[in-house]
């Protein structure tokens, strides 16, 4: 008999030496895992893409510490459910228990007003809040909240741990037991789950519950059986990622119609109107950045409209944004340029900051030659007068390469005219 629960689920772990995956959290010795043997729990926020445990994590945290646990989901949790929540912790206070811990899922979802709820609580020890998140918590949380917790990141699981998790589950599970399972061949497996455990359990589940007792899993059965049952290997909207990545790809590679098309099956599929406008604006940054800066004015313009529109008829705005993104030339030499100049400062540490871009405010600051020397460039001729703003140790270091587009060609010759030969351009 097939199981009522999903494999997932089954074979999720109860403790830390079964948790996979995340070493450089939980691994013996690191810096949570002393955090929670010592029951020493601060309020935290697990960020990381789906399917890496975020959820178990924090069963693992709660079971490990004898906490109550209280789940709620920022999908269909509003600030009442929240209080609620707070109130019976605060009367369980009276009988000497430790805090208990509040997992909120998709934590990024909560408005303002809902994360403005919780403050109170984390910050007198009534909860410990555990969020999870897929969004950068940087952006998608109140900046107090953010203040009175701990980010700790997720990454997606390799290819050695997923491997480990489809044998343990052959090798462990009840069900799969009744089988007689043998697998010849692993990446399409892998491929399919695209690091994400809960979505390699729901893989495996469809190509072993579909076949007969006798099974040699190959790559070629795999991509059959999903074939056969994409509803199922989809959901509860699973392909999320995978369909935000084929739109953002579109975009990338200048084809409007396949960029309307996968936005067309998001807005079908019920997808956040206000998370594809935010991936149209990383787009115009990361993609088309100066080779249109319009581009960011536009797209920016468009997550402000649909969040006062809505649907139906942010449609139109969203599909307009999409062709015109579509349609910019491209270039990503903003991107390059802060990771470029991300991978130096990481490399050389705090450079000394030249003494005359050195701010004065002081008379001793003036005597130590802070600002000295420094040449105010509206003072000269066409606003610009040469002068070295890199730390000495870096000088000459071009951090910001132009494309080949119309954009950035008048801004090379620019940069030419001014720094001569100084910047490789």
């Amino acid at each position: 008999m097939i199981p009522s629960q999903p494999l997932a689920e089954r074979m999720r772990p109860h403790s830390l030496d079964e948790y996979a995956g995340q070493q450089h959290l939980v691994g013996k010795g690191s810096v949570l895992r002393r955090a929670i043997e010592s029951g020493n729990i601060p309020s935290m926020i697990l960020w990381g893409p789906p399917g890496v445990g975020k959820t178990t994590l924090a069963q693992i945290i709660a079971k490990s510490n004898d906490r109550d646990f209280h789940t709620l989901s920022a999908i269909s949790s509003g600030v009442k459910d929240v209080r609620e929540v707070i109130d019976k912790s605060k009367k369980m206070k009276f009988f000497d228990k430790p805090s208990p811990i509040l997992f909120i899922d998709e934590i990024h979802r909560f408005s303002k007003a809902q994360q403005d709820s919780l403050l109170g609580a984390v910050e007198q020890g009534v909860v410990t809040l555990i969020g999870a998140t897929t969004e950068n918590p940087s952006f998608e949380v109140i900046s107090p909240l953010l203040s009175r917790c701990q980010v700790y990141v997720l990454k997606s699981l390799d290819k050695d741990e997923l491997v480990r998790l489809v044998d343990k589950a052959l090798e462990k599970d009840e069900y799969f037991k009744t089988k007689n399972v043998k697998i010849e061949e692993y990446e399409a497996l892998l491929r399919f789950s695209g690091g994400d455990a809960r979505k390699l359990y729901n893989v495996l589940e469809i190509v072993v519950s579909t076949n007969d007792n006798e099974i040699v899993i190959t790559n070629e059965l795999v991509v059959n059986k999903l074939q056969e049952n994409i509803a199922m290997y989809d959901k509860n909207g699973e392909m999320h990622y995978d369909i935000i990545s084929a739109f953002i790809k579109s975009i990338r590679g200048s084809d409007p119609n396949g960029a309307v098309y996968w936005l067309a099956r998001m807005l079908e599929g019920g997808e956040d109107i206000l998370f594809i406008a935010r991936r149209l604006v990383i787009s115009a940054a990361e993609d088309i950045g100066l080779a249109n800066p319009n581009a960011l004015l536009l797209a920016n313009n468009c997550f402000q409209a649909i969040n006062s529109i809505g649907m139906p008829e942010a449609r139109i705005i969203l599909s307009q944004t999409t062709i015109y993104l579509a349609t910019s030339p491209k270039s990503n030499s903003a991107y390059m340029a802060i990771n470029e100049a991300i991978a130096n400062v990481k490399t050389n540490g705090n450079l000394p900051i030249p003494l005359h871009l050195r701010n004065a405010p002081t008379k001793l600051m003036k005597q130590l030659d802070y600002g000295k020397d420094y040449k105010y460039s509206h003072a000269y001729e066409g606003s610009f007068s040469e002068q070295e703003y890199l730390p000495k140790e870096i000088s000459g270091t071009s951090f910001y390469i132009p494309k080949q587009n119309a954009r950035e060609e008048e801004i090379k010759h620019y940069m030419k005219q001014l720094w001569k030969n100084k910047y490789k351009l």
